[in-house]
């Protein structure tokens, strides 16, 4: 008898074990789906961001157009009114993982951008392809996505090898690539997940 109820333990236990691995990869699953649109609004604000302080800089010969970078954020309001239908959909851990990676990301990006213009001069393009780079790599370690976690590595590592060899104005371009490899990434989510 007790050995009976053992095994019912162990077979609720795996039951429940098999049922939370379920929950959790549906979970990822309905993220990818959902989310892909901002990986590319991601990608195309700042393709179109790096794109135009490169013209700007390069046909202007200044690098004050860097200041511009710094209307990035307008893309949280952005995402606010892509995902205001969301609100609908209970949010996941995952979901609220993946958001606070982003957060981080952009705060860190605005603090150090900041620290590099009015503090001390850093190699800001260094610093932000970097982690731009290692938050697209946890968050597709989190989600368990091969494509994003790949990007992620080109772009942070890749990145960081093109930011040191490519100086002034031409560094952009590297953001601008950062943007078409986010892009592309939602792109390859959204169709891997229909």
């Amino acid at each position: 008898m007790e050995e009976k109820n053992q095994q019912n333990e162990e077979m609720t236990a795996a039951k429940s074990l098999a049922l939370i691995t379920e929950t959790l990869n549906n979970s990822r699953r309905d993220i990818l789906r959902n989310n892909s649109k901002y990986f590319v609004l991601w990608g195309c604000l700042l393709t179109a961001m790096s794109l135009t302080i490169y013209l700007l800089w390069h046909f202007n010969g200044s690098p004050k157009w860097n200041f511009l970078w710094f209307a990035m954020p307008i893309g949280y309001l952005i995402a606010a009114v892509m995902g205001r239908h969301d609100k609908d959909k209970p949010q996941s851990e995952i979901g609220r993982i993946l958001g606070y990676i982003w957060t981080v990301f952009g705060v860190f990006s605005v603090c150090i951008s900041a620290i590099g213009v009015f503090v001390v001069p850093l190699h800001v393009t260094l610093l932000i392809v970097v982690m731009l780079g290692i938050a697209e790599c946890i968050s597709g370690a989190v989600l368990k996505n091969w494509p994003i976690i790949i990007a992620g590595f080109i772009l942070g590592v890749g990145g960081a090898l093109v930011a040191v060899l490519v100086k002034s104005e031409a560094q952009l371009l590297l953001f601008a690539f950062g943007g078409v490899l986010l892009a592309a990434t939602g792109l390859t989510v959204k169709f891997q997940n229909k």
